[in-house]
């Protein structure tokens, strides 16, 4: 097979381990990078979010690491705690074919002391985001003398975020002799100039990760000048009915407006943006992937890095100043296969930016009349959503969680969904009809001979 990953001369333990998590052949990105990865050279990669562009930088880091050294060895930069998270993750279960691999995530939004305390025991990879790898630079609690790998993980959006300077100075610090690798989405001139910069020789390679006609269909619809944008977001859930769906819109804002219309017309939502605290932010993020609640109201960055493994539909509430901002929406549903849906509203004042994104994609796009429906979005979540107050510093797993239900509440391995472990908390998704059984079990048992305490988390629908 010419794009099996057995073309790479990687272990046959790591091989296996691919094998085991599902990953049998190589995305276009993969298949371009990863020779230039394994081969030591810098590399600058243009692909979209959900190429499996993770997989590719992971392997890199693994492959070269020497576990025996015990120190910091790859550092990867993202623009957000949930993305850092979220590569944090992967690391880890691709690290399962080597011995005690520690992957360490430090991020803001977090007490910043229990992170010193990590690394004052070491680690081989960190992953983390500018401003709290600044502070521990700053601090010394992080040493980047021995670092062999460097990554920066969707750069273009971190200078956007104004990590510009940061950035600068985080790669100031590390040693010039080192493989970068740098992944972005889009390639503005301040990735020119940081690749010149800090990159030797760099490799370019570009995938393009548009989606076919079959695959993604996508339809824009005016909306008139007197026209309500809330009935016509809820028209448009009432007509096509996905199963879960992200909402998004341009400011915070516009956020809590929609959202407290869909509350109105008894639609049940979370809301994404800014102003939530970190653990707020985590259990929206949690609560969405696991499909305790079906819709997701969200601006722009703060939707960056949400692990959705399937999403049907991406609506845009407001259409966006920059049609790069609109492909990587709508790049965000039809993944791996699967089919999806990319709906817009375009009001008169917004047609400027709808003739922007047309010669953006050099094709004419349809603009279809608002459809009107008496039909109502009425589709309950599935899951359910349990939180713990025990998490990683607890020495909880999620294979403890699933053992207390399935050996000991009695529940089938199928009425359990994501199981996501954070410091000091745990949410678990359970099939709705269960969730009660499972909350009861938890308050009135023990995993591994302790007792943690847990609450059902809502999904929205009470509020009506």
């Amino acid at each position: 097979m010419i794009n099996s990953f057995s073309t790479l001369g990687l272990d046959t333990a790591m091989l296996a381990n691919l094998e085991s998590l599902g990953y049998t052949r190589m995305t276009p990105i993969q298949e371009k990078s990863l020779p230039v990865i394994l081969a030591g050279k810098d590399l600058i990669a243009q692909a979209k979010t959900g190429s499996g562009k993770t997989l590719a930088f992971g392997l890199g880091l693994l492959s070269s690491l020497d576990v025996r050294e015990f120190r910091v060895q790859s550092l990867v930069l993202c623009p957000t705690r949930e993305l850092a998270d979220q590569v944090a993750k992967e690391l880890r279960r691709l690290a399962r074919a080597q011995h005690n691999v520690k992957v360490l995530l430090l991020c803001g939004g977090v007490a910043i002391g229990p992170q010193l305390g990590s690394l004052e025991h070491g680690a081989h990879i960190v992953v983390g985001t500018p401003g709290r790898i600044l502070d521990h630079l700053r601090k010394t609690s992080l040493k980047l003398d021995s670092l062999k790998q460097l990554v920066l993980d969707e750069a273009d959006r971190m200078l956007d975020m104004g990590f510009a300077e940061d950035l600068k100075t985080i790669l100031a610090a590390c040693p010039s002799q080192r493989q970068t690798l740098l992944f972005s989405a889009t390639y503005p001139d301040e990735i020119e100039k940081i690749s010149a910069g800090y990159q030797q020789q760099p490799v370019r390679i570009q995938v393009d990760a548009e989606h076919g006609e079959r695959q993604l269909a996508q339809r824009f619809f005016e909306l008139p000048a007197d026209g309500s944008r809330i009935s016509a977001c809820i028209d448009l859930l009432a007509i096509h009915k996905p199963e879960s769906a992200i909402i998004f819109c341009n400011t915070k804002q516009a956020c809590e407006q929609l959202y407290q219309g869909l509350r109105q017309a008894q639609i049940a939502a979370l809301v994404l943006h800014g102003d939530l605290e970190q653990r707020e932010r985590d259990q929206v993020l949690v609560r969405f992937a696991n499909q305790n609640c079906r819709l997701l109201i969200a601006t722009d960055v703060a939707a960056r890095g949400l692990d959705v493994k399937r999403l049907d539909a991406v609506i845009s509430y407001d259409l966006t100043r920059d049609p790069e901002v609109h492909v990587h929406r709508v790049g965000r549903t039809g993944r791996a296969g699967e089919t999806g849906l990319a709906l817009a509203l375009v009001a008169p004042e917004e047609m400027p930016r709808f003739n922007r994104l047309e010669d953006y994609l050099a094709k004419r796009l349809s603009l279809e009349s608002l459809p009107q429906t008496h039909e109502k979005y009425d589709l309950v979540p599935e899951m359910v959503t349990l939180e713990l107050d025990g998490g990683k510093k607890h020495k909880l797993r999620p294979g403890d969680i699933l053992g207390a239900l399935t050996k000991d509440a009695g529940l089938s391995a199928q009425d359990i969904g994501k199981i996501d472990v954070f410091d000091f908390c745990t949410y678990v998704a359970v099939r709705r009809s269960l969730g009660k059984k499972a909350l009861q079990h938890f308050q009135q048992g023990k995993i591994k001979g302790r007792k943690f305490r847990a609450r059902l988390l809502g999904d929205g629908r009470q509020d009506f």
